[in-house]
């Protein structure tokens, strides 16, 4: 897979092919995982551990290939009214690329070390470090056999030697590759990072920093206090001015009344 830059700059497009990728990066994740758990099993073979390494390998030039698609959204240029809608796309995008990248480095490790255990295993059986078979069983049945068919047991040996010696030879060319494979992933976790802390997301900086959120919730606290007490200062006079009135509303006419009786009464 090699990557193709662009889609003629269109922000929809672009957030459309990544949200694609994410969504392969993540149904790889999940077949990984189902071919791990076949491993050490009758089903293991050797053409099902290429199978796993050709999907690792391709889950991960997936993820390259994201991280860039990222990078050039981001670099998008948009007006002030579509920046905000932009950000937030933005960050939805980088939040669910992380839950898949993550997903996808756990079925990486899990596949070295499954790959670590093989080794181990082939090397623990072979013949070939010290001379002399490691299994005790093997080593009875080759003493059984050694008057009756010596010759035999001699090329059976050199025959498993050989294969042990390619077994260990292509899984450690594979625990190889997927090391690098998952220092990749790490690069990628990296650049994610970048990116948030180049948006000045204020919020994650404070929660990795106990002084920050201490005064960031002060802060936050001293405001909200500030405003409930204007508001139930507003709140007091609307209701005290309310008050007045309706007391000046029920006197004014009981002042016409007695004004006009002592009036009628003056000049009669």
């Amino acid at each position: 897979m090699s990557y193709t830059p662009g889609v003629g700059g269109d922000p929809a497009l672009l957030a459309q092919r990544i949200s694609s990728n994410i969504q392969k990066i993540t149904q790889c994740s999940v077949e990984i995982q189902r071919t791990l758990n076949q491993l050490g099993t009758p089903q293991d073979s050797p053409e099902l551990r290429q199978q796993l390494q050709q999907k690792q390998q391709y889950t991960n030039q997936l993820a390259k290939e994201t991280d860039k698609y990222i990078k050039e959204f981001g670099s998008l240029p948009t007006t002030p009214s579509e920046q905000r809608q932009r950000k937030i796309q933005k960050d939805r995008l980088v939040a669910q690329f992380t839950t898949s990248l993550t997903n996808f480095q756990k079925v990486q490790r899990e596949a070295a070390e499954k790959e670590k255990e093989f080794v181990a295993r082939v090397r623990a059986s072979s013949r070939v470090s010290g001379g002399f078979p490691e299994d005790t069983s093997k080593e009875r049945n080759l003493v059984s056999w050694e008057s009756q068919a010596q010759p035999q047991v001699q090329v059976q040996d050199e025959e498993i030697t050989e294969d042990d010696l390619r077994l260990i030879h292509e899984r450690e060319s594979s625990i190889r590759q997927l090391e690098a494979d998952i220092m990749d992933i790490n690069e990628i976790f990296k650049d994610l990072g970048m990116m948030i802390h180049e948006q000045g997301d204020v919020i994650a900086q404070i929660q990795k920093n106990p002084v920050h959120h201490h005064f960031y919730h002060c802060h936050r606290t001293c405001n909200s206090r500030s405003h409930h007490m204007e508001s139930e200062r507003l709140n007091y006079k609307g209701a005290h001015c309310c008050t007045t009135f309706s007391k000046l509303c029920t006197k004014i006419p009981v002042i016409i009344f007695f004004y006009y009786y002592y009036y009628s009464k003056a000049t009669a």
